[in-house]
């Protein structure tokens, strides 16, 4: 899989169609994100990631720089796809950050166990949202590097 020297790429995993819309709406109109990618369960995410399918053209599937990931999907739920992405070795250096609503200890402890790079739990305020996608955002594209970049 060829990697984009300046993948600024965010691929969001959210099977909910109202966070879905709410995150890229932040990402974008908050934060000026250019390039909001979205799947709604992990089959999809797998086969984003993978190119295969309706993401078999790196055009329609470019590499992300990062993966926002729900754990609460159908049909593979985020803790399958993370335990995918992190075994392998084409994607482990993907930064995965987990965003859901889930505040269970057994939950953030499992994520950190299969690889995941950060557990965020959804803000329930818009405002809180925007803060926290700001620092998320400033921390993982201002000063962290990330591969390929």
């Amino acid at each position: 899989m060829s990697r984009s020297s300046e993948s600024n790429v965010i691929l969001l995993a959210e099977d909910d169609a109202d966070d879905r819309m709410l995150v890229k709406r932040v990402l974008e109109n908050e934060l000026g994100v250019t390039d909001v990618r979205t799947v709604w369960n992990g089959e999809d995410l797998m086969e984003y990631l993978r190119r295969k399918g309706a993401y078999a053209s790196p055009e329609e599937a470019p590499r992300p720089a990062l993966i926002l990931l729900d754990l609460n999907m159908p049909r593979k739920d985020g803790r399958e796809a993370l335990t995918e992405i992190k075994s392998d070795p084409e994607l482990r250096s993907i930064p995965v950050i987990v965003l859901t609503t889930s505040n269970s200890e057994n939950d953030v402890e499992q994520s950190y166990l299969a690889g995941v790079n950060a557990y965020v739990t959804k803000p329930a305020r818009f405002s809180e949202m925007v803060e926290a996608f700001r620092r998320l955002h400033d921390f993982w594209f201002g000063v962290v590097r990330l591969p390929g970049r």
